[in-house]
């Protein structure tokens, strides 16, 4: 394609120049996640090559030191190339094995070749599947995994400390039958738990791996056992249990697991907005709003209004929720991109399942430790729209009925009394009957209270 200039400072070639001036796109580059893991891929693969007698001791030598450098970030720079690139995510595998066969031959003075040295038994279209693959176990394992599991620990601790506080349930934004916020938090922590649990079912799919199939699934040019050394040496380096993919056709094609594991990680970002929301709605006021609790005052909340402090944290939260629905959207469509026997929209599924990964855990431990760990329970408001709280007469529906129930609520609700004191009024029963039927604490409980319909 004729001569091209490169930077000399630059450790790369033609190849990623070409890309570089081809996709002047974005401005974003492929994420640190995937080039660790593209490091490593071409280490294993090195190594692999070697084992199997297909390249020189030294010269695989070089390129798993040179490949361990990339990996470990230290070449970070010369990854220039955008996310908006070719699909198949061909000018960042090469960017890669010119940067790797430039550092190897640098330091071991062997002469590594790109295409020959570093992408032996390789091809784009299995090592960029087999790099999203592995950056997405990885990132499950070290990150999003464990800050979920932070996160479900901190709202059980929280449980714990005010779990036995009764307050005003609600349905429809509108005054309920009660609960106790040990409930309600279990709620929470409960969504937190299913949502770590769906991602760890998915792992299995996520370590079968394309590497092997090379060009469209046949392992031309690869050893036979080229994968499945390959996956015994990176399950060695990573300590995660990869494999073969069983079919290399559906993974070179196809890029369902990484859909499923956007999907999942969709259901966590609905808890986390459901989950700041609801500390939004419970901190409101403190005087006009619900005030059940103060969150941590972490800054000033208004530029012109002294004393305001608003639930920032919640509010980052729900904008995370936001753009790992949003990242969704793009892998799905993404993932129907698999045309015969290769997914053209690889390098944009690998940047925004990383980039939902890395919220989602950020997120998660900013949630449990900067909102739920230290909000207070404003008890006084709590109990006094607790004793307000007309719906309680529902617990007296199998003594009264549901007809004079009504109406003792709607009389509570316009004259602004407690409803103990109308249902004294307005029924029969002894006051001491209606403080047993009525308390908020056993009610919480569920259950009939006792009696049957009718009476009073």
């Amino acid at each position: 394609m004729g001569e091209l200039q490169v930077p000399r400072e630059a450790l790369w070639g033609a190849q990623t120049q070409r890309a570089v001036q081809n996709f002047p796109i974005s401005g974003l580059t492929m994420p640190r996640e995937f080039l660790r893991a593209l490091g490593l891929v071409k280490s294993a693969a090195a190594t692999a090559n070697a084992e199997l007698g297909l390249l020189p001791a030294p010269i695989a030598r070089a390129i798993e030191a040179a490949a361990a450098e990339v990996a470990a970030g230290k070449h970070d720079a010369h990854f220039p190339i955008d996310v908006f690139q070719t699909g198949s995510g061909t000018s960042t595998n090469m960017n890669a094995n010119e940067v790797i066969a430039h550092l190897a031959s640098r330091a071991s003075g062997e002469a590594v070749h790109p295409n020959d040295h570093v992408n032996m038994s390789q091809s784009s279209n299995d090592v960029i599947p087999t790099a999203i693959h592995v950056s997405a176990s990885l990132a499950v394992a070290e990150s999003l995994s464990p800050a979920l599991a932070h996160l479900a620990a901190v709202i059980a601790a929280k449980e714990r400390e005010i779990g036995a506080i009764v307050k005003t349930g609600r349905t429809h934004l509108m005054d309920a039958m009660p609960v106790t916020l040990g409930q309600e938090l279990s709620g929470w922590r409960t969504q937190i738990e299913n949502g770590r649990a769906r991602i760890a079912a998915g792992a299995p799919r996520l370590h079968a791996l394309a590497q092997g199939g090379t060009a469209v699934g046949t392992g031309i040019n690869a050893h036979p056992d080229f994968g499945a050394r390959f996956c015994k040496v990176l399950a060695t380096i990573t300590g995660l249990p990869f494999v073969p993919s069983p079919n290399y056709f559906e993974s070179l094609s196809s890029q369902d697991a990484a859909v499923e594991l956007s999907g999942q990680m969709k259901v966590v970002a609905v808890s986390v907005m459901k989950i700041a929301n609801d500390l939004r709605w419970m901190n409101s006021g403190p005087l006009a709003g619900l005030a059940e609790i103060a969150l941590p005052a972490l800054q000033p909340g208004s530029s012109i209004m002294p004393g305001k402090v608003n639930p920032v944290v919640p509010e980052a939260a729900a904008m995370v929720a936001a753009q790992v629905i949003g990242n969704d959207a793009t892998i799905t469509v993404a993932g129907q991109s698999g045309n015969f026997q290769l997914n053209v929209m690889l390098p944009v599924i690998a940047h925004n399942l990383l980039e939902s990964a890395r919220l989602l855990a950020n997120v998660s431990r900013l949630l449990a430790d900067a909102a739920i760990a230290g909000f207070t329970v404003n008890q006084p408001q709590v109990a006094a729209a607790l004793d307000r709280n007309p719906i309680l007469v529902t617990a007296l529906n199998p003594v009264i009925g549901y007809e004079k129930g009504a109406a003792i609520a709607k009389k509570a609700y316009a004259r602004g009394l407690p409803i103990l004191a109308v249902a004294t009024e307005m029924t029969d029963l002894p006051r001491e009957q209606l403080q047993t039927l009525l308390d908020p604490a056993e009610l919480a409980k569920g259950g009939i209270k006792g009696g049957t319909s009718g009476g009073g």
